[in-house]
């Protein structure tokens, strides 16, 4: 298919386009070190292709973040994909994206594996209970860096404070947030300065458009015809392929019930959370609500997307379906069915509107409103950073971990100070967790 991008050795940062080898080792580190949530996980790629690496600009990062947070699905896994598909084209955001998925599916397949079995696993808990407050630490990196760009003015300002006070305070869903930033940015931009406008509207960052600003657009409906054609084409042949080996169920129920789930995921995995639990727990009964819950922690402490939860329970609904010999490789065919139909239509729908981009805020009135949501964003950032510090710090009512608060602080000041890679981080949280459990006899 048509990329519309023509590939330029030097990128508009000034960096050297990598070659696709050097951006395949780097997705998969990725993939292994993105821990933390979709704030985590996007802060690695601020720290890694923004700031270190330069392989994207600033203002072209945040413009696809925003264009990610309105689509349902993991906004993380698929900002990683758009950033791979403008350095390589297609493959190189199909390998981006799946590679960003890839090490968290195979950890958590192991880890559902054990959940099954009623195997204790205290040094896999005690690395992650390590990670977290490193975790947090990132969090409010990203929040400080990101905001510090993005917060220009008191309006933009305003509008992450009543984000925050929206999701945190008064509950409101986060597609509704976003849809009303959109608005607000969308009547802003119709005046001829907009404060939620980051930069110029009338020339994108990269070199795939900076080369040639009148270079021409592929055509939206055939490509959108073609993208979808493939899509439908790979979701059969996925769902096809387990149902003639092993037979209908629950391996139709699955496809049926995460291939909705997937279109209704704004907002991150949290959003969707509880229709899944609704429907695998009380109308499927493929598992307990405490099983639930279990897999929720294990996709916590797994890199990649909150959403790879969704693989646990179809992990489960094969397992618990399938009595006898056979049970493992059901777990399998149910996992790997769940983890293609959930993340099948983000591909999709990242490849469909990549070109377009650029293109879009050369409009002041859409650069407007993604301007405001991604300001939003910043006070949803914020919110994650509250919620995951209330978890980790104060683990039982009115009992506060300062142990935890004192390493958050320190990997903090460290991302601060010296800006140092995330893997060490992530390396030295796994093993203060491993030594913290060590000392208190866990092991």
């Amino acid at each position: 298919m048509s990329e519309a991008m023509p590939y330029a050795d030097i990128l508009d940062t000034g960096a050297p386009r990598p070659s696709f080898r050097e951006a395949l080792r780097f997705w998969f580190k990725l993939g292994c070190i993105s821990f933390g949530g979709p704030a985590g996980q996007i802060a690695i790629m601020q720290t890694e292709l923004v700031e270190r690496r330069r392989w994207i600009a600033q203002d072209a990062f945040l413009r696809g973040l925003s264009f990610c947070t309105l689509l349902p699905g993991p906004e993380a896994q698929q900002l990683a994909t758009y950033i791979g598909w403008r350095l390589h084209g297609t493959k190189g955001g199909l390998v981006a994206g799946g590679l960003f998925v890839l090490p968290g599916a195979l950890v958590l397949l192991v880890l559902s594996w054990i959940a099954t079995t009623g195997r204790d696993t205290p040094a896999v808990a005690a690395v992650f209970n390590g990670l977290k407050p490193v975790v947090i630490a990132i969090v409010a990196h990203a929040v400080w860096r990101i905001g510090k760009r993005t917060l220009k003015g008191w309006p933009a300002i305003a509008l992450a404070a009543a984000a925050f006070i929206g999701i945190n305070m008064l509950h409101i869903d986060f597609p509704w947030i976003v849809l009303a930033a959109g608005a607000i940015g969308w009547l802003a931009g119709r005046s001829d300065s907009s404060p939620f406008v980051s930069g110029g509207h009338g020339k994108a960052d990269t070199a795939s458009v900076d080369d040639d600003d009148d270079a021409p657009m592929p055509a939206f409906w055939p490509r959108a015809a073609r993208i979808a054609a493939i899509y439908l084409v790979l979701l059969a042949l996925g769902i096809g392929a387990v149902v003639a080996t092993l037979g209908t169920r629950p391996y139709l129920d699955i496809a049926e019930l995460f291939t909705k789930a997937a279109f209704v995921t704004f907002g991150g995995a949290y959003a969707v959370l509880p229709y899944v639990a609704e429907e695998s727990v009380r109308s499927y009964a493929w598992l307990s609500r405490l099983e639930m819950l279990d897999g929720l922690a294990l996709a916590e402490t797994t890199p990649g997307p909150l959403i790879l939860v969704l693989q646990y329970v179809g992990f489960f609904a094969a397992w618990n379906a399938t009595p006898g010999a056979g049970q493992l490789t059901a777990g399998i065919a149910g996992a790997a069915l769940t983890t293609w139909v959930t993340f099948l239509p983000s591909f999709a729908m990242v490849l469909l509107g990549a070109p377009y981009i650029e293109r879009l805020h050369s409009d002041a009135r859409i650069g407007s409103a993604l301007g405001a949501i991604t300001a939003a964003v910043v006070g949803v950032i914020l919110n994650l950073a509250f919620f995951l510090a209330e978890v980790v710090f104060i683990p039982v009512r009115l009992e506060v971990d300062w142990v935890a608060i004192l390493v958050a602080v320190a990997a903090l000041a460290a991302l601060i100070r010296f800006n140092p890679a995330i893997h060490w981080l992530v390396i030295a949280g796994a093993a203060y967790g491993l030594a913290r459990a060590a000392l208190r006899g866990a092991l």
